[in-house]
């Protein structure tokens, strides 16, 4: 048959060619198509804008933070001694002082995302004005209480050498209060626009700073603050109404500040066991552990709840939602890592602040349970972070005192003084508190009508009705 029809031949092969570069070609169109697709979806797009805002702000959180942690490793090479005053003065400012502030700032990541959002520019700088006045009058009292930190140590029956030198420790740290509280206005303002350059030039440079400092005066702290083109503007209306900031910033405050202090408190807790300076040294460089490791969820948090909050003002309910779900891809992916990561170096890590071996060898002991706080902390914080977005800030301070002070606290206290786990009872008594705590606000987050949170914004900020209807359309 080939001899009769040679021609066949000659058409047939070409013919077959030509179809497997063709079917080749459609496949290459058809996956390239696919590729595009994905990475173009919202969900990939949303994951994109979060991790490019996420990114600057887990840095400079984590250079905010390093102005502690940097004072706690200078201070720990001391001496054990020299680690528990400055665990047990940093700890009482962070309770009385330091938690308090951020948490009424925190108040602006609704105000502020939710007004940039909306197009609002002239309310961003009347609400951080607000804001800096009620964050200053705040610190007046706050540093009283500092002054008298001594005596509060001595009446709680902490160890009376300890008490002195933590109450020197502290009256150090008031002139910090005042501009820490600025701080936390200005660094909402900047992250409600997703200005984060700032930001990181500041806290870097204030980090270098910083260290200088330490290496000749290791108690002396500084921050340093920037605006920006759209900086708060003082006008007459940023200094009355300050009712209505007080209405979220109590209970933002309170929020923050619950969970903060049941932490503060395992290391008061621990000043009460056995071996007071071995206790505090450890809960000491767990707490500073997990606050370092804290930056990460932590500035997922604080995206998401600018994304939130810029989604709501903006009138787009689905864009919130989702940024809402992205982010706990985020946590879960990161607390998995970090998780991995502190038991792997668990023998290790006590050498960063301390050459204390006992202390070294019972941090060892305590990471583990420590990574799978860290784990359940940064699914919280990052719940928080959207909590603060959408303005749940009551209900996120009714959550958190049940939490930690119905369950965790009494858990801590059962297993350290009851059933004598030691140092490593505290940690494991707050784990069922923060358990619980992201659990109710993952609970609250999926049962959310986010249309709905929409309308209440524009109830808030006084839209008439035929506004709110121009807003949705």
């Amino acid at each position: 048959m080939d001899q009769e029809n040679p021609t066949n031949n000659l058409l047939e092969v070409p013919l077959i060619v030509s179809r497997s570069r063709t079917e080749k070609g459609c496949d290459d169109v058809f996956w390239e198509s696919r590729w595009v697709k994905i990475i173009s979806s919202e969900p990939i797009l949303e994951l994109r804008q979060q991790l490019k805002l996420a990114g600057p702000l887990c840095l400079v959180s984590l250079l905010q933070f390093s102005l502690e942690i940097i004072s706690i490793m200078f201070v720990g090479h001391l001496g054990e001694f020299s680690l528990s005053v400055a665990s047990m003065a940093t700890s009482f400012a962070s309770v009385t002082g330091f938690s308090f502030m951020l948490g009424m700032g925190s108040a602006l990541d609704t105000f502020c995302g939710q007004a940039y959002g909306a197009q609002q520019y002239r309310m961003l700088g009347v609400h951080t004005q607000r804001a800096m006045l009620v964050l200053m009058l705040m610190a007046v009292p706050i540093s009283i209480v500092w002054i008298y930190t001594e005596t509060i140590f001595t009446w709680f029956g902490q160890d009376l050498e300890i008490s002195k030198e933590a109450g020197s420790y502290a009256r150090w740290l008031i002139p910090s209060i005042f501009p820490y509280g600025l701080l936390q206005c200005l660094f909402r303002f900047l992250q409600a626009q997703s200005n984060t350059r700032v930001l990181m030039i500041s806290t870097g440079f204030t980090t270098l700073i910083h260290i200088l400092v330490c290496w000749i005066l290791p108690f002396i702290s500084s921050f340093r603050r920037l605006l920006t083109k759209l900086g708060p503007v003082f006008s007459k209306e940023g200094m009355v109404n300050l009712g209505e900031f007080l209405v979220l910033s109590i209970p933002s405050a309170l929020m923050v500040c619950l969970e903060y202090w049941s932490y503060e408190f395992l290391v008061l807790m621990s000043g009460l066991l056995p071996n007071p300076k071995l206790e505090t040294s450890m809960m000491s460089v767990s707490l500073t552990t997990s606050s370092l490791i804290f930056r990460i969820p932590y500035g997922f948090g604080s995206a998401v709840s600018t994304r939130v909050s810029n989604e709501l003002g903006a009138g787009r309910p689905e864009a919130a939602q989702l940024a809402a779900r992205v982010v706990m891809f985020l946590a879960v992916t990161e607390g998995i890592s970090v998780s991995l990561f502190l038991v792997a170096i668990r023998h290790l890590w006590g050498y960063i602040f301390t050459n204390e071996e006992e202390v070294v060898s019972y941090m060892s002991l305590v990471m583990p349970v420590l990574a799978l706080s860290n784990f359940i902390d940064g699914i919280q914080g990052v719940l928080s972070g959207t909590a603060r977005g959408c303005g749940w800030q009551k209900i996120g301070a009714f959550v958190n005192l049940g939490a930690y002070y119905l369950v965790g606290l009494p858990c801590s206290i059962i297993l350290t003084f009851l059933l004598h786990y030691g140092g490593m009872g505290l940690w494991m008594g707050i784990i069922g508190g923060s358990g619980l705590q992201a659990f109710l606000l993952l609970v609250i987050t999926m049962r959310t009508n986010w249309e709905q949170q929409i309308e209440k914004f524009l109830v808030f900020e006084g839209f008439s009705i035929d506004e709110k209807s121009l807003f949705f359309n």
